[in-house]
């Protein structure tokens, strides 16, 4: 039988907040609910930002001043809001109003006798251009030379313009992860993933060393990348602007930019991980092939532990261009146009995605989201939490295309294999009521209709009726390869609270999306935490990468377990879990407070070929307790003869 991949920690950062402890979730749902949760999550935020601190018992604000934590909030409140979720572009990355580019022009002569500049000696292009004559180099101790040209020539001349797209999901004001580690000029991806993936693994509640001694090496694998690369300047974006930008190519600006280079960040600098590596490279549907990858080893057995993730910081003005240029992104003008808005009225960004609606385009978000999982053996044996089950992800491709970027049939057939699939584990009933769809819901017109018609259709296959679809990129933005994480930590926090998000940035259905058996939610909806058994995470990607996710409420989850291990042993487990929920609580709560827990293991035990010892049955590592075995079954016994390929005696 197949192993159960279990969610046992979680976590990440994007426009809503910090993933774990459900405070980026929170942040959506802020206003459904109770006053307590409410200030928590504000005071994580406050905290997230560098606006709050608990010091020696104290709370102290971003001035050193004590202040009482309650009036604090309420009088920071409104400014909390405002500065997370989908706004307006702040300068913390580039200034909006001033996007750098060249223009070429040609200067002329105004005469037959040319004209003469002077350039600094070591701005002096080599070979000369044609045209071009030194005047007076008679002088070699000048650092400056006189040049006379004869003809016309280009030049590339400094200019400025507004942008286009003036909106974002861009992380919470005032965060940045660059700040809490020794980030040495990495992508910002990369920065984002060293906070997350620390956030996933604080969030587990089980020490990793206790996990690294308890796990084989090469039964834990990691899972990370993103879709774009890191393309801003400390990666691919600098490798290729340099020359053109009259700078240098770093060293770091080539490895850094790969688009598996989060995985590779999380083993090096956090795990020290010697298992399975790598990442999936699939657009928007990244995360979820990822997940698909964990799924199959965890369920095969071949690796017990698997972190999952996917990173991208795409707010960047190259990153807007393109996606502007593709008529992908709601820009300002499309939104004035909705909104009937003239052109000196500000537009309302906070409603820059509206998924289902009249809209425009998509709005990119930056983030980075971890999932761990454990299989069903492990979680129980560790007592560690159980914030969801994987039951199955599946992938397909769109078929014969003429635009790559157009969607096709492959969605179709993955969201109908993932539904059939959930309704294998709680049956038809819990299907048809206790389900409900975390849709790709971009906020583009061709989006609202082919993914509502896809909903809309793999409802009636299965005779659902009001099927409940959430669309959170109308908080959080389109984070391109980790969208579907965003949407998992959104999952995980509506089996805990109970509540599924409502789309608020929309007033209407439009009328080109299919109705039909469909519940587009445009208020949060509570149903109670044990009313929903399961979701429906749902991507869709360019180039025809389509990807839908089954996942598991805790309550089912438990129920497996019961009955595949026995009361007893779920007895057992949750007595272990006791001090496991605790340590998860302590993490929580001194986040909340300010204290900094990002792992960053530069240069940290360095192992060589001394550390290694094998023999024909097994690798042992130094400091891990585990062996590696080089017993395993042969896969192929019944196509060999004595264990082995013997060849025939011809004669």
């Amino acid at each position: 039988m197949a192993r159960l991949p279990i969610i046992t920690g979680f976590g990440g950062i994007n426009a809503a907040g910090r993933s774990s402890g459900h405070h980026g979730y929170r942040r959506m749902v802020i206003d459904a609910l109770n006053e307590n949760s409410s200030i928590e999550t504000l005071t994580s935020l406050a905290a997230l930002t560098g606006r709050l601190k608990l010091q020696h018992g104290n709370w102290i604000d971003a001035n050193g001043k004590k202040v009482e934590l309650a009036t604090y909030i309420n009088s920071i409140e409104q400014h909390l809001i405002q500065s997370t979720l989908i706004r307006k572009l702040e300068c913390n990355l580039f200034d909006p109003d001033q996007i750098h580019f060249h223009r070429r022009a040609n200067l002329l002569t105004t005469n037959d006798n040319g004209f003469e500049f002077v350039l600094k000696r070591k701005q002096m292009p080599t070979p000369l251009p044609v045209g071009w004559t030194i005047v007076n180099d008679a002088n070699n101790s000048s650092d400056q030379v006189t040049v006379h040209v004869q003809n016309n020539f280009e030049v590339l001349i400094d200019c400025f313009s507004k942008a286009d797209v003036n909106c974002a999901g861009q992380l919470p004001s005032g965060f940045d992860p660059s700040l809490l580690y020794q980030s040495r000029n990495h992508p910002r991806a990369l920065q984002l993933t060293i906070y997350a993936a620390s956030d996933a693994i604080n969030s587990i509640g089980i020490d990793w060393e206790t996990i690294r001694q308890t796990v084989p090496p090469d039964q834990i694998g990691v899972y990370a990348g993103s879709a774009m690369g890191q393309l801003d300047y400390n990666g691919f974006g600098g490798l290729l602007q340099a020359r053109i930008l009259g700078k240098k190519v770093t060293s770091k600006q080539m490895p850094l930019g790969y688009a598996e280079m989060p995985s590779d960040f999380v083993n090096a600098y956090v795990l020290g991980n010697l298992g399975a590596n790598g990442t999936n490279v699939a657009a928007c549907a990244t995360f979820l092939y990822n997940l698909r990858q964990a799924v199959r080893d965890i369920q095969s057995g071949s690796h017990r532990v698997v972190i999952v993730g996917a990173t991208e910081a795409p707010i960047f003005p190259e990153s807007l261009d393109g996606f502007a240029t593709m008529n992908a992104l709601a820009d300002d003008q499309s939104l004035r146009k909705l909104d009937n808005l003239e052109e000196h009225e500000e537009v309302d960004y906070r409603r820059a995605c509206r998924p289902f609606a009249a809209n425009s385009g998509f709005t990119l978000g930056e983030s980075a989201q971890f999932a761990v999982l454990f299989d069903d053996e492990l979680a129980l044996h560790l007592g560690a939490n159980i914030l969801g089950g994987v039951n199955e992800v599946y992938i397909a491709a769109d078929g014969h295309k003429k635009s790559i970027t157009s969607p096709g049939l492959g969605n179709y057939i993955t969201m109908a294999k993932a539904v059939a699939a959930t309704q294998n584990i709680i049956g038809e009933k819990a299907l048809k009521h206790r389900t409900y769809v975390h849709s790709h819901g971009t906020g583009t017109p061709q989006n609202r209709t082919t993914e509502s018609h896809i909903l809309s259709q793999i409802a009636g296959a299965f005779g659902i009726e009001k099927w409940p679809v959430s669309a959170i990129k109308s908080y959080v933005g389109h984070s391109l390869a980790t969208s579907a994480g965003d949407q998992l930590s959104a999952a995980l926090g509506s089996f805990m609270h109970g509540v599924l998000p409502g789309i608020l940035t929309i007033n209407h259905i439009a009328e080109d999306v299919s109705k039909n058996r469909l519940d587009f939610l445009m208020a949060h909806k509570k149903v109670g935490a044990d009313n929903i058994d399961a979701t429906i995470i749902n991507s869709k990607g360019f180039g025809g990468n389509n990807a839908s996710a089954s996942i598991l409420a805790p309550h089912i989850v438990r129920r497996m377990l019961e009955q595949r291990h026995g009361s007893s042993a779920l007895k057992k487990y949750k007595r272990y879990n006791e001090a496991v929920e605790a340590q998860t609580r302590n993490y929580d709560q001194s986040a909340i407070e300010g204290t900094n827990h990002t792992i960053y293991k530069f240069d940290h035990n360095v192992m060589d070929s001394d550390a290694i010892e094998m023999n024909n049955t097994s690798i042992n590592i130094r400091d891990i307790s585990p062996e590696i075995s080089l017993k395993f079954d042969n896969n192929y016994a019944d196509m060999c003869i004595n264990n082995g390929l013997e060849k025939k005696d011809s004669s």
